[in-house]
C-alpha cells in the first residue's frame, strides 16, 4: 500500500494508484488503498518512488542466508541503471502502476495552478520538498516541481533546490513518458509548457 502521510488529494482529481492496472480504475473514483497485493511480470511499466518510471525486466531467484528470495529486476528509462527488489517488498518501497493517459490533465492542473502554499523558511520549504518526492506520488511530486519551478523564476533557487528540482523533475517526465507514450523530450517540453 502507497502511505502518503500529510497530504490528501484535491477530490476533482481522480488517482490511479490502487495498486490495480490504470485501465482497471475509473477516472471517477477516488484513491483507496488496494486489498489486492501488487503483482508486476517482465514487461510490466512501473514506477519506483525518487527514481521514476521503470520497466520490470525479469523475476529472479536469489540465495542468501540459506533462503530463497524472488526479486524483480527493474531497469531505469532514464540511463543504465537497474534495480533489484525482492517481489514480497513492492508494497512496502511504494513501487506501483505508472499513471494513465486519463489522469494527466488533472496532474497538468497541478502544474498549472499558482496559489501555492508552502513554508517561508528554507529549511522547512526544502524538507517539504523531499518528502513529497520520497512519497512517489506523482501529484505531490508535480507540486515540487511547479513549487521550486515558480521560486526560480521569482528569486531563484539554492544549489540544494536545483539539484532537487532537477531530480523532481526527472522521476515526473519519465511517468509522464508512459502515460502519453511519448518519449521524454517531448513530455518534458509539455511540463515546461504547464509551468509557463
Amino acid at each position: 500500500m502507497l502511505h502518503v502521510s500529510g497530504w490528501a488529494p484535491d477530490s476533482r482529481f481522480s488517482v490511479s494508484r490502487s495498486g490495480l492496472p490504470p485501465t482497471a480504475v475509473s477516472s471517477t473514483v477516488p484513491f483507496r488503498p488496494s486489498e489486492a497485493p501488487l503483482t508486476f511480470k517482465p514487461g510490466d511499466k512501473v514506477v519506483y518512488p525518487h527514481h521514476g518510471a521503470a520497466i520490470v525486466e525479469k523475476k529472479e531467484k536469489r540465495k542468501a542466508f540459506g533462503e530463497s528470495t524472488e526479486y524483480l529486476v527493474l531497469r531505469m528509462t532514464d540511463g543504465d541503471m537497474t534495480l533489484s527488489v525482492p517481489v514480497d517488498k513492492v508494497e512496502d518501497v511504494g513501487m506501483r502502476w505508472p499513471i494513465s493517459k486519463e489522469d494527466v490533465e488533472d496532474l497538468f492542473e497541478v502544474l498549472q495552478k499558482r496559489d501555492i502554499r508552502e513554508p517561508a523558511n528554507w529549511s522547512r520549504r526544502f524538507k517539504n520538498h523531499q518528502e513529497k518526492l520520497k512519497s512517489g506520488d506523482v501529484y505531490q511530486v508535480a507540486e515540487v516541481v511547479r513549487n521550486l519551478a515558480l521560486r526560480d523564476a521569482a528569486k531563484g533557487l539554492s544549489a540544494g533546490e536545483k539539484s532537487l528540482y532537477t531530480k523532481a523533475l526527472k522521476v515526473l517526465v519519465s511517468e509522464l513518458a508512459f502515460a502519453l507514450n511519448t518519449p521524454e523530450e517531448k513530455a518534458e517540453a509539455k511540463v515546461q509548457d504547464a509551468l509557463t
